[in-house]
């Protein structure tokens, strides 16, 4: 299946969310990506969840734009890297070692069950789904995915 349009029926999807939450959307799809194979509504629903966690990490930003950055490019020499960037107010170092294990929340309503998932769901596709800081605000979710060119290597 096509990142690139993967990407963009996520997005559609949380369109009107993000006009609503005041969250300006950058997208840069690298145009010639080979295909993944996988779920399409798996894939789909570790997106939806990336991006939805970004915004609501977003909503308590008063000082600085609250901005949202989804790009997809090749990593190494065959995998697919797609990342969602916010501008949030980051996590916590300690916090990051935990974030995908099961009924590890940083919310005050959250279940700590999305990410625990995901992580799942990208593993039994064959990849990775990792996070870093972003400077000066904010994290960087990394789902890196293995593309039709690395089959049978």
């Amino acid at each position: 299946m096509s990142i690139r349009d993967l990407v963009c029926e996520v997005l559609a999807l949380v369109d009107a969310e993000l006009e609503s939450q005041r969250v300006s959307l950058q997208v840069e799809l690298h145009q010639e990506l080979p295909q993944v194979m996988g779920d399409r509504v798996q894939l789909q629903q570790v997106l939806l969840n990336l991006i939805m966690n970004a915004v609501e990490a977003m909503s308590s930003v008063q000082d600085h734009e609250r901005s949202l950055r989804v790009e997809s490019r090749l990593h190494e020499p065959t995998d697919v890297l797609i990342t969602v960037e916010d501008s949030g107010p980051g996590i916590e170092a300690d916090e990051m070692e935990h974030l995908f294990e099961p009924f590890f929340t940083t919310k005050s309503h959250g279940m700590g069950l999305g990410l625990a998932i995901s992580r799942s769901i990208i593993e039994a596709h064959g990849g990775r789904l990792w996070v870093s800081g972003r400077i000066p605000h904010g994290a960087v979710f990394h789902v890196q995915l293995p593309s039709d060119l690395s089959v049978g290597k």
